[in-house]
């Protein structure tokens, strides 16, 4: 049987989502499990025991060579050629015009190997600006897309699964960090990262072990609470620790400043980079007069806002947009977070409402993020 060639792909874990009876959605390209069940139980697991995600669609792109950090200075906003081998950074790769192409995580795997992983959507427009921008240095990019597939772990029983698979050191283990070894005899990349707002771990391993160690977490998740969890539930996990999705919070015609993520652009590091001129310009403008802010909205009502939906001041007239909308399992509230103008994105600010087909739904506006874990 032939497949299309416009058809989703699988991940190597497609098999066990529809054994697992998961409702599956095109994603990216990518056929992934929305949900299992209930996507609020997914999410409240996640909150309060533990959830398994394939994240196998995400981008890995490897740059190699004697000037690899260097390479990536150019290449990308932040300083990496700083970053500590076994560590990680969040940040982003930016057009010459500094709208934001997507946003990355960066891991230091040697002192002349780093990964990249890119956003599903964007993987392509970031592996093909990184190896042009990369050629005038020594340093090679390798498009590592089917050399993993990513399983994660995320909730506060994360670390007691995964010790009970692991020699490893996890407790050692800091946030935003990496080290290589075995979870129940499968070699891997165990980082300690996520997009949930939650502390867990991601797992990058060989397409050929994603099921073994996927039975395997499950397994020892038993008696941890652990489930499995579709993308629906990451979205509002992400959505309540104030994260941003490219294509909502984060697109071209934003630059990191406009976005209030202005801290990862590295202007003191070594040499010059791709879109430095006009984030600079960009920077000035923020700080002199920053036309709109990304806030926090907070539903007194239940109707809930979506991307897209306009943000109005007490007259109707329009003071923002909506990026990301969702009902909240943990608040048990509607929340959103908006782009509005500067003048009306203070907490406490009155008179904010979001337009809900033609009706003026009165909203909170609130400091991000909306939930924050006990450390």
């Amino acid at each position: 049987m032939t497949t299309a060639p416009d058809a989703p792909r699988r991940t190597a874990l497609d098999a066990v989502h529809r054994t697992l009876g998961a409702t599956m959605t095109d994603f990216a390209g990518w056929e992934m499990p929305l949900r299992y069940a209930s996507e609020r139980e997914e999410h409240n697991a996640v909150r309060t025991s533990a959830g398994l995600f394939d994240l196998s669609h995400m981008g890995e792109i490897t740059v190699t060579g004697p000037q690899a950090g260097e390479a990536l200075d150019f290449a990308l906003v932040g300083h990496l050629s700083a970053l500590a081998v076994g560590r990680a950074r969040y940040t982003m790769i930016c057009a010459e015009d500094g709208g934001i192409l997507d946003d990355l995580i960066v891991y230091r795997l040697g002192e002349t190997e780093y990964m990249i992983v890119a956003n599903a959507s964007n993987a392509q427009v970031v592996l093909d600006a990184v190896t042009e921008r990369a050629a005038r240095f020594d340093a090679q990019v390798r498009d590592d897309r089917d050399a993993y597939a990513l399983i994660a772990v995320q909730g506060p029983n994360s670390p007691a699964i995964l010790t009970s698979l692991t020699d490893a050191d996890l407790d050692g283990l800091k946030y935003y960090a990496g080290l290589p070894g075995t979870v129940a005899g499968v070699p891997a990349l165990i980082a300690r990262t996520g997009y949930t707002g939650e502390d867990g771990f991601e797992l990058f391993v060989a397409p050929s072990d994603a099921e073994a160690l996927w039975q395997a977490l499950t397994e020892a998740g038993k008696t941890h609470g652990l489930v499995p969890c579709g993308l629906s539930c990451r979205d509002t996990l992400r959505l309540e620790a104030g994260m941003p999705l490219y294509g909502h919070e984060l697109t071209t015609a934003l630059t990191p400043f406009d976005a209030g993520l202005g801290r990862v652009v590295k202007f003191d590091k070594p040499g010059d980079f791709v879109g430095r001129k006009a984030l600079e310009q960009a920077a000035e403008k923020a700080q002199a007069t920053p036309p709109r802010k990304l806030a926090g909205l907070v539903a007194t009502g239940r109707r809930v806002p979506r991307a897209g939906y306009a943000v109005v001041d007490a007259d109707g007239a329009t003071i923002g947009q909506v990026t990301s909308g969702a009902p909240s399992p943990t608040l048990g509230k509607p929340i959103a977070m908006a782009y509005v103008d500067a003048g009306h994105a203070a907490p406490g600010t009155e008179g904010v409402a979001v337009d809900i087909r033609g009706t003026r739904e009165p909203y909170e506006v609130v400091v991000l993020p909306f939930y924050k874990r006990e450390r």
